[in-house]
């Protein structure tokens, strides 16, 4: 069966791509914009998890601060609709 097109969804079907994720971080005092760059290893209803192959890092973002996701390559996006 076809998957709604929920960004968990889109995020999963695009494992292993570099992406850089754009997030904003309201409460921070510190940072309130961040980028983040890095593979796509995992993406839940509520976070997406990033690996940084440069420098070893891992990241879990939480959804709620997530603004958008810009990909290196073509995004694999299954809509019947499209």
């Amino acid at each position: 069966p076809m998957q709604q097109s929920y960004i968990e969804n889109i995020l999963r079907n695009n494992k292993g791509k570099r992406v850089t994720v754009y997030a904003t971080f309201p409460d921070s005092g510190d940072w309130k914009d961040k980028k983040f760059n890095g593979t796509i290893e995992q993406a839940g209803r509520d976070h997406l998890i990033l690996r940084d192959p440069e420098n070893g890092h891992w990241y879990l973002i939480l959804m709620i601060y997530l603004n958008y996701v810009e990909f290196d390559e073509k995004i694999n996006y299954n809509d019947p609709n499209i």
